[in-house]
């Protein structure tokens, strides 16, 4: 754990303020659930609850199947990094933070079918991503609310996505954001 120097008091409503450095460094917005712990030694450890990340096993296998049977890569991402990832790149994205496009076009509903030199195609994470050459980009709805997405991906220069894509990322989301239904 990391100390970062800030010392907080708790008012006479048992409330604390996370300061902004930290809500920014870890892209914590206002309504953003917490997740709440405490260790054997009496500490507290605040969590940004992922509601997606409950799915992660689920995710995971979802993810491994749909790149058995399209040979693409898979990735399964909440509204803050990549929970789930299927095909050679797995160790590239894992557990690593979205970009701010990315989250965009979650928070926006859009289904994006891209090549690499469209003006639509999205960085998907900070970090450079460009040897992706075509992507799809769909998604998660759940009770209202946009979740995460499910992204197929390809290094392929010679393929090219479609429809196909499109409606097994979008089949995906929509079953993913119904196992959040329940």
């Amino acid at each position: 754990m990391k100390a970062t120097g800030i010392v907080r008091r708790i008012d006479d409503l048992g409330r604390v303020v996370v300061p902004k450095e930290i809500r920014r460094t870890l892209r914590i917005r206002e309504g953003d659930p917490l997740e709440i712990f405490t260790d054997r030694e009496g500490e507290i450890i605040l969590k940004k609850y992922s509601p997606i990340g409950e799915l992660g096993q689920f995710a995971k296998q979802y993810a491994d199947s749909l790149n058995q049977t399209t040979g693409h890569i898979v990735a399964i991402a909440d509204k803050d990094q990549f929970i789930a990832v299927s095909g050679p790149t797995k160790k590239d994205l894992i557990s690593k933070g979205i970009s701010h496009d990315l989250e965009e076009a979650i928070n926006e509903r859009e289904v994006v079918l891209a090549a690499k030199d469209d003006k639509n195609f999205i960085k998907i994470m900070n970090d450079d991503d460009s040897e992706f050459t075509y992507q799809v980009i769909t998604p998660i709805i759940s009770e209202g609310d946009a979740i995460g997405a499910v992204i197929i991906l390809t290094k392929d220069a010679k393929m090219k996505f479609g429809d196909l894509e499109i409606k097994l990322a979008s089949t995906a989301a929509s079953f993913l954001g119904r196992q959040m239904e329940q």
